[in-house]
């Protein structure tokens, strides 16, 4: 009887001994199943900074920024244009009269018996920074006597369009050789005579520059050559 229980408690001992060590194993399989080795957190943390430790934000991706468009330059005027614009205005008055006048095509002729006619030399170019090209035009004035009174007309383009701008009166019998504008500067070439010639002399060329200055177009030197001259 007693070599029984002997046995029996040996075999309870065994048993429990055998449930203790199985829920240890249990316990541990379950502790490794949930914490996280090394190399583990490596592989799920983002990047760091070398130098911040911060995680390091995926690069920008480059934008293409839109082409500039370009503004096409202004139409020029032409010396045709000029044919059919006006001539004075309310504000800047051409041989007394207090309007603008129309070329109608490059002839006008007043009530008074007067004759404006659009002369043949013109000059097409920017006289004021803005990219636009403006025009430079002679006009004569006749009266019904021996007087040829010549006059520069500037037209400013105003959408590809002569707006009347200033004039510069160049005297009486003075016929104009040529136009041209060139880096603001408006170069007339005319006719003229030294002091000591009477009117219908024409003994010197003269090459005038001219430059526009708000509404006022002003000569700014000239240079004279003596010696017949010939209007074309």
């Amino acid at each position: 009887m007693s070599g029984r229980l002997r046995f029996w408690s040996t075999a309870v001992v065994i048993g429990v001994t055998s449930l203790a060590l199985g829920a240890c194993g249990t316990s541990r399989v379950r502790s490794q199943g949930t914490l996280s080795t090394p190399s583990a957190v490596a592989a799920t943390s983002p990047a760091a900074s070398p130098s911040t430790g911060a995680p390091t934000s995926p690069a920008a991706t480059p934008t293409t920024a839109a082409p500039t468009k370009t503004a096409a330059p202004a139409k020029a005027l032409t010396c045709d244009q000029i044919k059919w614009a006006e001539v004075g205005s309310k504000t800047i008055s051409y041989n007394g009269y207090h309007d603008s006048i129309p070329l109608g095509g490059g002839l006008f002729s007043g009530e008074d018996g007067s004759v404006v006619t659009l002369q043949k030399p013109c000059g097409i170019g920017d006289l004021t920074g803005d990219g636009a090209k403006d025009a430079v035009g002679v006009i004569m004035l006749t009266t019904g006597g021996t007087g040829q009174f010549y006059t520069l007309v500037v037209w400013k383009n105003v959408s590809h369009k002569p707006d009347f701008w200033a004039l510069a009166d160049i005297g009486d019998r003075n016929p104009v050789l040529s136009v041209s504008v060139s880096d603001l500067i408006t170069t007339v070439q005319y006719c003229t005579r030294t002091d000591d010639q009477p009117m219908a002399v024409l003994n010197l060329t003269r090459t005038a520059t001219y430059k526009l200055s708000g509404h006022s177009f002003k000569e700014v030197g000239h240079t004279d050559v003596t010696g017949e001259c010939h209007p074309s």
